[in-house]
Parts: structure tokens; C-alpha cells; sequence
């Protein structure tokens, strides 16, 4: 990669996190001043930035796109529950700078914030309830801006509207080379795993934004063993994990 291109996606990783204008951001219930470090882990809820998953996340994101392009592993990507969008933006810039066309980004959420928990069908999710959360509910519209401020809506950019029970087992996606799951809930994780990740190719990347929340921990070791999934899991920092599939659909 140039070194224009390479500083591109510099550029767009410190815009998406807004470490140029460094906004406040939303730790504990409180709002507090831009903190650097806090930021880069990914442990504030910016005021303004359109990510939260902080630099760490980024980079391992970056990671893996480039590297199931590198390797040729087909398939799109796909992130279940985006926020303001900013994963699925850098995503969509990665392929614009190497000139991929064959390939969509699609975005799974509501769009209108988190379920309440269903406990009684996941009673894992007891205490999980982040229905009421305002800043957590992006309507469309303003993702799709967001895209267009960066110059990257485009065709390759598909949005999948509702609650991951209902669009997910009949999404139009076919192939999958990164699967980014970031729903919180047992539920969430545990809907989008059963749909999606027997369509992630072998080579690609499943990555859970969510680990360090004990009910999507254990949505993830409860779909592992049930379908004997051994793939190390490798931590990316205190919240987030992946791992790469090595068996399975062949790429």
C-alpha cells in the first residue's frame, strides 16, 4: 500500500474516533472530558465521534479486512449493531482505497437503539436493559449522512433495518469474510451467530465487540461448543476478541 493510501486510512481512523476535535464523551452515566487513553481502549461513548469502539478495535478491524483481502478469502463483511456507523465506514474506505468493487458492507441494526431483554425466552440477559438508552438509538438516516460525509455511500453499502431475529435468518447475504458482532445481549449475539456465522467463509473473521459483557460471553462459548468451534480466541483489548475460522465453508 502507498504511503498516501495508508495515511488515508490513518486519517480516517482518527476522524471516525474524533481524535482531531476530541470530543467529550459518556463514561459511567457522566459526562467528562476527552481522555486519550480512555478513547483509544474504547471506554467512553464519544459525544460526537462516529465510532466507540476506540483505536484498538480499529486497527484489529483494519487487521482483518485487509488481511482476508490479502488472501483472497471471498465474502462480504457485515456488522450487527453499528451505532453512528464509523466500523462500517472505515470498512467501506478500506475497500475504496484498494479499489475493491466486488465486494458489500452491510449494516444490521435496529436503528432505533437496543430490545428490552427478553428473560424469559434468555434469561441471561437479567439486567441488560438498554431500551431506555437515547444516545444509543442512531436513526437511519443520520448513518446514511454520516456515509456521505466521508464521500462513501454507495451501492456497496447495504442496510439490513430491524431486530436481528426478524432480518438476519433471511438477510440476502451469501458470503462472509469479517463477521463484527456488537449487540451487547445473549440474545443479540446469540441471533446474529446462529445466521451468519455458518456464511463466514474459512479464513474469515469472527469479532465480537462485546466480550467483556457475561451474557454475549456467554452467548459466544455457548454457540463454540455447541457447534464445536476450537479457534483460539484472541483478545484484542479489555472488551474486545476475535478469532479466525479454520474449518467449516471452504474459501
Amino acid at each position: 500500500m502507498s504511503d498516501a493510501k495508508a495515511l488515508y486510512l490513518d486519517l480516517l481512523k482518527r476522524a471516525l474516533t474524533n481524535l482531531i476535535y476530541q470530543d467529550r464523551g459518556l463514561i459511567e452515566g457522566e459526562t467528562r472530558p476527552f481522555d486519550l487513553r480512555r478513547r483509544g481502549e474504547g471506554e467512553d461513548w464519544p459525544e460526537h465521534a462516529h465510532t466507540m469502539i476506540g483505536i484498538k478495535r480499529l486497527d484489529a478491524l483494519h487487521f482483518c479486512v485487509e488481511d482476508v483481502l490479502d488472501r483472497g478469502v471471498p465474502g462480504d463483511f457485515i456488522e450487527t449493531g453499528v451505532w453512528r456507523g464509523g466500523a462500517c465506514i472505515f470498512m467501506r474506505g478500506v475497500l475504496k482505497v484498494r479499489g475493491v468493487t466486488d465486494r458489500i458492507v452491510w449494516l444490521a441494526d435496529s436503528f432505533q437503539g437496543l430490545p428490552p431483554p427478553d428473560v424469559a425466552r434468555y434469561p441471561q440477559d437479567a439486567g441488560l436493559d438498554f431500551s431506555h438508552r437515547k444516545e444509543l438509538a442512531i436513526p437511519l438516516e443520520e448513518v446514511q449522512e454520516n456515509f456521505r460525509r466521508y464521500g462513501l455511500l454507495d451501492e456497496q453499502v447495504q442496510f439490513l433495518k430491524g431486530w436481528f431475529h426478524d432480518t438476519l435468518p433471511g438477510a440476502p447475504v451469501e458470503r462472509l469474510a469479517v463477521l463484527r458482532l456488537d449487540g451487547d445481549l445473549y440474545q443479540s449475539t446469540m441471533d446474529a451467530l446462529t445466521s451468519l456465522y455458518p456464511k463466514l467463509e474459512r479464513g474469515g473473521y469472527a469479532i465480537v465487540d462485546d466480550y467483556s459483557i457475561d451474557a454475549c460471553r456467554q452467548a459466544v462459548g455457548d454457540y463454540r461448543a455447541r457447534h464445536g468451534i476450537s479457534e483460539e480466541i484472541v483478545p484484542i483489548d479489555w472488551s474486545g476478541v476475535l478469532w479466525r475460522k479454520e474449518s467449516g465453508r471452504t474459501a
